[in-house]
């Protein structure tokens, strides 16, 4: 009998891409045996879907002119080296102003000793916010995310971190 509570197989298929890509993923208690089973680093970049609407109030309410939109960004990968900083800069506009938040592997940052956010405006609809880790470990690689949002849409950038060993 196969016991499906142990295992169970996640198909991920992105539109518009002809290959499906099959996951492993458990569930369930499990002891010692097989504790690092679907751990470690996975990084896939994120491809647009475009998704039609289902009736045309919908359209009106995502595709909203004054939605949050990321106008600025930095680049996707970034390479620190150890005991430096790390920065990112994110730009959204949006009426109501956008407000722009910091995730790291999918987890709200807040401000601590080591990480800081400093945010400005420029008129009415525009905000720029840099994050900044100083000094930057190895516990600070991974996956980053600025998310700008208001009132009427959502938008985010991703970037993915990695650090690099100098060798003399």
């Amino acid at each position: 009998m196969v016991c499906l509570r142990w295992l169970v197989w996640s198909c991920i298929c992105a539109i518009g891409v002809s290959t499906i890509v099959c996951l492993p993923a458990r569930i369930g208690g499990g002891g010692k045996a097989g504790a690092n089973f679907g751990r470690g680093r996975l990084y896939s970049s994120r491809i647009p879907i475009m998704i039609q609407h289902r009736n045309p109030q919908s359209a009106t309410y995502y595709d909203n002119k004054d939605g949050a939109k990321i106008v600025k960004s930095s680049h996707f990968e970034y390479e620190y080296m150890l005991g430096r900083k790390i920065t990112f800069f994110c730009m959204a506009q949006g009426l109501p102003r956008p407000e722009i938040t910091w995730f790291k592997d999918g987890i709200e940052l807040y401000h601590h000793k080591y990480f800081q956010v400093h945010e400005w405006t420029e008129g009415n609809d525009t905000i720029k916010s840099k994050m900044e880790i100083d000094p930057a470990t190895q516990k600070d690689a991974g996956f980053y995310e600025c998310q700008a949002n208001n009132q009427y849409a959502i938008d985010y950038r991703a970037f993915r971190t990695d650090y690099a060993m100098l060798t003399y």
